[in-house]
């Protein structure tokens, strides 16, 4: 698939930030056992637990393609950045130079 520049350089930054979400994720971000104990009947006990959807394992899977994807494109981008050549006026390139006159004060010497 052909994409122009613009548009890879809008994915990588989409992916770097998918990224950076799913590293800073930990183990206890997902998940959290929540065990609650209620009375329902005299001496009967009903325990309700809540399980995360989502595992470390799924996360991980996420995080690896999202940062494979982003190598990729990285790297074709890389490419592209070294096989291209652009048109700029030479004052681009070029550094400041001030070019103001140092006026001499004849009153000092």
């Amino acid at each position: 698939m052909e994409v122009q520049l613009a548009e890879a350089l809008l994915r990588r930054k989409e992916l770097q930030q998918k990224v950076d979400q799913l590293h800073d994720i930990t183990q206890h971000d997902i998940i959290k056992a929540v065990v609650k104990r209620v009375n329902v009947a005299d001496n009967i006990d009903e325990v309700r637990a809540e399980v995360p959807i989502v595992t470390m394992g799924q996360l991980k899977s996420a995080y690896d393609f999202y940062a494979r994807q982003l190598r990729l494109v990285d790297a074709a981008i890389q490419r592209a950045n070294w096989e291209t050549t652009i048109a700029v006026s030479d004052s681009v390139m070029a550094d400041f130079v001030d070019n103001l006159e140092v006026v001499r004060d004849n009153r000092f010497e």
